[in-house]
């Protein structure tokens, strides 16, 4: 078998592209002759997948450019795709797993996640986060000496100065979980009403993208709402956030849905069981957890409720979507406003190369 696969990986023939700035791989798969090639790897964190994937889905011929088949080797800060497709072989995540995975050629259906804020898209396919797992991730960038020990160590800051945000969900559950939360009328007015943030970048206008997102009409589906306080909203596409994170152990690859984990209370010692145990996936057995499935989802981000003066931030696969006032790096350009957004999701949208065919 190995013989094989040095063989064929020897016959091989690769075009090498190096990324210069944020967004320089989305533009590379936007123009590029994709009949080329058999497939396109991404050497990085989860960060430059997620520009592949924006950038096959603005062409003209999207319908046919995402049907192309996107590898993963982990050299990031946070590999949680990789991990995800490695995992689900019971392999570990290592450069060479996932080199073999791709020689062999072996592939798996990706849901693809659309979301919407007035006439501005972004395509996700690993999460969204909002609350204490978004200001981890991001906040901690200032500590980004540190490695990957950044997120621990500024994670027990954050559980020890505990923010609270006033706001609200709107989800479709997936079948199973229809008696979480309470009844509600989907309203289509997602647009933002209030005024864009300094230093926001113009939105990108729908009609621009070739793909729309999936054709749901979702005034006809059963919504139910939750209010806040909420400590951390977490919606995750594959079961792992990086490599040592098992956000969420029930998702699959393709199944139509996104896995819901939120926290509305907590003591601060319990958030730190719940936290330490998000390795092997434990922490949805908490009782402040509560997990479940939805099939689109309504954010309404609101302030700290122990200062109204101050918003978060939202995190979609890794980078900053959208900041509210007084967060981090506030001032810098942001894709959306810190307003409602709504997130449907397309059942295997995309394909990714994995250890087995699934």
């Amino acid at each position: 078998m190995w013989l094989n696969l040095c063989l064929k990986m020897l016959k091989s023939k690769f075009t090498v592209q190096e990324t210069k700035y944020q967004l320089h791989a989305k533009e590379v798969v936007t123009t590029m002759d994709l009949s080329k090639y058999d497939g396109i790897v991404c050497v990085s964190g989860d960060g430059i997948l997620v520009e592949v994937v924006n950038g096959l889905l603005e062409r003209e011929d999207w319908n046919v450019a995402i049907k192309m088949p996107l590898g993963m080797v982990p050299a990031g800060t946070g590999n949680g795709m990789v991990k995800s497709t490695l995992d689900s072989a019971g392999e570990p995540c290592t450069a060479s797993n996932a080199v073999v995975a791709i020689i062999r050629g072996h592939k798996c259906s990706l849901d693809v996640a659309t979301i919407l804020q007035g006439d501005t898209k972004f395509f996700s396919v690993l999460m969204l986060a909002w609350g204490l797992v978004a200001d981890i991730d991001i906040e901690s960038e200032k500590y980004r000496w540190m490695g990957s020990a950044r997120l621990d160590f500024y994670g027990l800051q954050r559980m020890l100065s505990l923010r609270q945000y006033s706001g609200r969900i709107s989800f479709v559950p997936a079948p199973g979980f229809e008696a979480y939360g309470e009844p509600t009328r989907y309203n289509g007015e997602f647009a933002s009403t209030h005024s864009i943030n300094p230093g926001q970048e113009q939105p990108v206008k729908a009609e621009q993208y070739s793909y729309q997102g999936p054709d749901v009409d979702l005034t006809n589906l059963e919504w139910r709402t939750i209010n806040g306080p909420f400590i951390s909203v977490w919606l995750h596409n594959v079961p792992w956030g990086g490599d040592n994170t098992m956000a969420a152990p029930d998702a699959k690859f393709a199944d139509g849905n996104l896995d819901l984990i939120l926290i509305k209370d907590c003591p601060k010692l319990g958030l730190l069981a719940l936290m330490t145990s998000l390795s092997n996936g434990g922490h949805v057995k908490s009782p402040h957890v509560l997990y479940l499935k939805v099939k689109a989802f309504i954010l309404e981000p609101g302030q700290l409720t122990k200062d109204p003066t101050r918003g978060g931030i939202i995190d979609v696969d890794g980078e900053v979507l959208a900041r509210g006032n007084g967060t981090y790096k506030h001032g810098q350009k942001t894709l959306m406003a810190y307003d409602k957004l709504q997130i449907t999701v397309d059942r295997g949208l995309a394909t990714l190369f994995c250890p087995v065919q699934q």
